[in-house]
């Protein structure tokens, strides 16, 4: 293992199936959780899983597989626990008071992955912003690492507590953060206005699918791309040239299951790419076992955000990648999705109406002169429509 991949955190995982739910895609959610988890510093030891008809008001999970938790805590030297579900103040508090480590839930892991993937001040303001919303109905002890008690005459009220101190310093900061992006979100539209009447096309994808991949083989350009969830977390904007037709193309945030509403809030003005765009390209990594869960979350993130009544080319990348186990004609066991050979589920994608797509390989450079030619006939189409006289074409 290289030095910097050395990892900061022991970590153990919790999941709870519920009435309905299915076990192996509760597993699939931890592994997913695990990965989450990897790409914020931690590693994974082990799963646990609950059966419950619904989640404990107090605890999460019952008192017995609580202090199965706790006892290998103990045996085990575990830093943290994580949840793959977003808990209540009074949930983190009582389980935090039980198996006496830190506790972390999905919504608190993404935005600590935010945290140290924010590169620009911008990305570092939205997400600032992301964590004092959600750090806000947490405040159930002292927060002293906030920064001084405001002080002077007339400062503080009668009896005031330090919780009520540090909501109130909380709530300035949120205040001001939101002061201080409406004044870059101003400055970005007019960027956007700038841009002229240029044909626009965004990627979009569930996280590390290989989007920032595919933008660096079209604009030629240098996005970070890395086999980590959020690697991508600023929007990128490329003027491309296919042939004699210029577009431009954006690469912006991966999206995932359970995005936490404060991070959709918070980069809402950094999506504000997506709802502009006159196509949106989205990418699927076809090699993922729920790839199409993560496709119905993308389509779900962009009915949220406003953004689902634009043109959609899908394009299912990592195609070298896919594996299928052969499926025995002669078995009394019904066909399943992991049974289907890359070629069917070509056939079956293509021959659905109203699905344009593609099937490529970014990283083995497979189809990528198809996905090329297909784009410029939808750009030109466009192009030709705002620019009728233009002889471009000719």
């Amino acid at each position: 293992m290289k030095k910097e991949e050395i990892y900061k955190d022991r970590a153990v995982f919790v999941g709870v199936i519920k009435q309905g739910d299915d076990e192996r895609q509760i597993m699939e959610y931890l592994d997913e959780l695990e990965f989450l988890a990897e790409t914020a510093g931690a590693m994974g030891v082990k799963k646990f899983i609950q059966k419950v008809d619904k989640p404990d008001n107090r605890t999460y999970i019952r008192s017995g597989k609580l202090e199965e938790i706790r006892t290998y805590i103990e045996e085990n030297e575990i830093d943290v626990v994580i949840f793959d579900d977003e808990l209540s103040p009074t949930q983190l508090r009582n389980i935090e008071s039980i198996v006496k480590v830190r506790i972390l839930d999905r919504t608190n892991l993404i935005l600590d992955i935010f945290a140290q993937r924010a590169k620009t001040a911008y990305a570092k303001m939205q997400v600032e912003l992301a964590q004092y919303q959600y750090l806000l109905p947490r405040l159930t002890r002292m927060w002293t690492h906030l920064e001084r008690q405001k002080g002077g005459i007339g400062m503080r009220g009668p009896g005031e507590t330090q919780i009520e101190t540090d909501r109130r310093i909380i709530q300035d900061k949120i205040a001001k953060l939101k002061e201080q992006l409406k004044k870059v979100d101003k400055q970005m539209a007019s960027q956007r206005g700038n841009r002229g009447s240029l044909v626009r096309i965004s990627l979009v994808g569930y996280t590390n699918v290989g989007k920032s991949t595919i933008m660096n083989m079209l604009a030629k350009s240098d996005v970070f791309a890395e086999n980590k969830l959020f690697a991508t977390l600023d929007t990128t904007v490329r003027k491309v040239v296919i042939e004699n037709v210029p577009f431009l193309l954006s690469d912006t945030v991966g999206f995932i299951r359970k995005l936490p509403t404060q991070l959709v809030e918070a980069f809402k003005s950094t999506l504000d790419e997506v709802r502009e765009a006159d196509i949106l390209v989205h990418v699927v990594d076809i090699s993922h076992p729920n790839y199409e869960e993560h496709m119905k979350v993308v389509e779900d993130t962009l009915k949220d955000i406003k953004a689902s009544d634009k043109p959609v080319y899908v394009v299912f990348n990592k195609i070298d990648a896919y594996r299928y186990e052969e499926y025995d004609e002669f078995s009394l066991v019904p066909k399943k999705p992991e049974n289907y050979s890359l070629e069917e589920l070509k056939n079956s994608w293509i021959a659905k109406e109203n699905t344009p797509c593609i099937f490529i390989s970014a990283k083995k450079k497979i189809g990528i002169e198809k996905l090329r030619n297909d784009l410029y006939k939808m750009v030109a189409e466009i192009h030709a429509g705002r620019w009728p006289f233009d002889n471009f074409l000719w």
